[in-house]
């Protein structure tokens, strides 16, 4: 492995913003320290803030790499790579994929579920991005559960959340824009989409039996569970019970302060940050976060906006950058078991980006390590040195 020593940089170490050099050396953090030593690359910092990667704990914007427009479809293989390669370029140094699951054929039916799980399985080395599958299983798709019951004993499932979108899904029927963008997604013709919703309706009743015996096994085998979209308390109440104790998206704030004063880890989305708001129209996530009411952000459906959330918190005084950048970082780490990464210490798993952030609401990444390995670079004058790496090849 190539040893790296990151130079002049002010490092996020300990919660506070401090002149450090950053010995890389195994994968990992060896050393951080105001003098530094020799290293097979050398990187000058100066200007820049070297923060821990991000961690996106809830990212779909893949998505639109595999089907660009409805019915329009490109290989799996081609849409991870690009999907892998925004998600470095914008920080994010672990990625878990929100793969829905769903009752409906198509983009979240099950041949797509099996492919991108086999894909990631198949293409994780090749990727730069520590990259995980999020199962987000519609609870309505009591046909997969004997299957995602095995995936979760085989350890092949990282994060495993409950999604229940017959509400939106029954309401969109009669909207015919959004109806017919539900058949198009799912390559149904409309009679055989209607046929098909009022059979997955008839089963309404199975639905809460399959989520606890879903829960129970993913909590025998230590998996991290998570609901979508709380409606109330009572709710979050009902899937703490279950041992699910991360809250996806609360609906209002009083379901959230309910999670956050039982212990639960709540989940936003940055884009609603960046934006101001949500796109649907509910919680505002920079609220809540002034609240103490977010303790994670996620890309959600935009890889640049954990970057850019965590600067526009603290651009805006709602939170210091080191409370800020835990949102996107050390928080979602803790909250999926990842307690090898989320911080610059000596120890942890060398994941470390470069950050020019001259302009507080736009900054970008010029650097990306992961796994100890540089991987991203747009300006390479900050190579400073790099001796032979030859020496270094492990044999076959």
């Amino acid at each position: 492995m190539t040893d790296i020593l990151i130079e002049g940089s002010e490092a996020l170490i300990g919660g506070e913003f401090a002149d450090a050099a950053i010995q890389v050396a195994n994968r990992k953090i060896v050393e951080t320290s105001s003098r530094g030593s020799a290293g097979a690359i050398r990187l000058d910092g100066r200007g820049l803030l070297a923060l821990p990667g991000i961690v996106d704990m809830h990212g779909d914007a893949f998505e639109r790499q595999m089907m660009p427009r409805p019915g329009v479809d490109f290989p799996i293989d081609v849409a991870l790579v690009d999907s892998d390669r925004q998600a470095i370029a914008n920080g994010i140094t672990t990625v878990f994929h929100a793969t829905t699951w769903s009752w409906e054929p198509g983009l979240r039916g099950t041949e797509n579920a099996h492919r991108l799980l086999d894909a990631i399985e198949t293409m994780r080395p090749q990727l730069a991005a520590d990259t995980r599958f999020h199962l987000r299983q519609e609870t309505y798709n009591l046909e997969a559960e004997p299957t995602i019951a095995e995936w979760l004993v085989s350890g092949r499932v990282d994060l495993l959340a409950f999604n229940d979108h017959m509400d939106m899904t029954t309401t969109s029927m009669s909207n015919p824009k959004k109806r017919m963008r539900m058949v198009e997604r799912s390559g149904l013709s409309e009679s055989e989409f209607d046929a098909l919703v009022g059979r997955v309706l008839a089963r309404e009743n199975d639905v809460p039996a399959s989520i606890a015996r879903l829960a129970a096994i993913a909590r025998d085998h230590t998996i991290p569970l998570l609901s979508h979209d709380d409606k109330s308390p009572e709710q979050r109440s009902e899937f703490r019970a279950m041992g699910v104790e991360l809250a996806e998206f609360p609906i209002n704030e009083e379901t959230a302060r309910a999670a956050t004063e039982a212990g639960d880890f709540t989940v936003f989305g940055a884009p609603n940050v960046v934006r101001g708001g949500s796109h649907t129209g509910w919680t505002s996530a920079a609220d809540m976060v002034s609240k103490g009411l977010c303790s994670i952000l996620a890309s959600d459906y935009y890889y640049p906006a954990p970057l850019l959330a965590a600067f526009m918190l603290a651009a805006d005084n709602i939170l210091p950058l080191p409370e800020a950048w835990s949102l996107v970082s050390g928080a979602p780490a803790a909250a999926t078991g990842l307690h090898d990464r989320g911080q610059i210490a000596a120890g942890k798993r060398a994941d470390i980006i470069l950050v020019d952030a001259r302009e507080p609401l736009r900054p970008h990444v010029v650097a990306a390590i992961t796994n100890g390995q540089l991987v991203y670079l747009t300006e390479p004058q900050r190579i400073l040195s790099a001796v032979s790496l030859t020496r270094q090849v492990e044999p076959a």
